[in-house]
């Protein structure tokens, strides 16, 4: 029966490590078992992803092409069609957008005019089209720059 007092591990399972470069005695002295000179028995070697044997690597070989702007900002879009579901005279905002799972958290959101609206809402958010802002109107809602509230 095994308890507390006569764990062990099983046969085999503890090993030690190979000692290299620690002396004849050890069959694995001096050259450590990496053979004689050449770029395999030197620390550091390995081909590296890419490499293909010093013909100019395919990355290299192919021409750059167009830009990251750094500058650019991703809105949460969020469409007419979404806000219909919500009840009329809802104060919608980024926040209760995130909220509903409409929008992700951290990101500025935009309404566009994709779909119709029927009820009259209250849209406060970083952007809104030109058409969302005229089809949240005509059903009597009303788009509130963030900052003027």
């Amino acid at each position: 029966m095994i308890n507390l007092g006569n764990l062990s591990p099983n046969k085999g399972a503890k090993r030690q490590r190979k000692r290299l470069g620690r002396g004849p005695g050890t069959g694995h002295g001096k050259t450590a078992g990496r053979g004689h000179k050449g770029f395999k028995s030197r620390s550091g070697s390995g081909i590296k992803p890419g490499f293909e044997g010093g013909q100019m690597p395919l990355q290299r070989r192919l021409p750059k092409r167009g830009f990251t702007n750094i500058n650019t900002v991703k809105f949460s879009i969020v469409t007419l069609s979404h806000l219909d579901a919500l009840d009329a005279g809802t104060e919608v905002s980024s926040a209760s957008l995130v909220e509903m799972g409409l929008a992700r958290k951290g990101f500025p959101v935009k309404i566009l005019a994709n779909g119709e609206i029927s009820k009259a809402v209250t849209v406060v958010v970083d952007k809104v089209s030109a058409g969302a802002k005229a089809k949240i109107e005509a059903v009597g809602g009303k788009v509130v720059e963030p900052g003027s509230k």
